[in-house]
């Protein structure tokens, strides 16, 4: 499967990703994290739920705290 993640095309193995999955092979658990998929936010509630397809597209961002 290809996505695409913040503009890089990305190959997985596998048909039945989730969001909440590929938080942890991109080594991105634990982080405060916005996705977007095909042009949706993606609520956090929904992460495990939300299935990625081949040719889906991206944005993550992660929030950065500061003072």
């Amino acid at each position: 499967m290809q996505i695409s993640i913040n503009g890089n095309l990305k190959q997985f193995d596998g048909e039945n990703m989730t969001i909440s999955a590929l938080i942890v092979t991109l080594n991105l658990t634990g982080k405060r994290l916005a996705i977007e998929k095909n042009g949706e936010i993606v609520p956090r509630s929904q992460f495990s739920e939300t299935k990625l397809h081949d040719g889906d597209k991206l944005e993550i961002v992660g929030a950065v705290g500061g003072g």
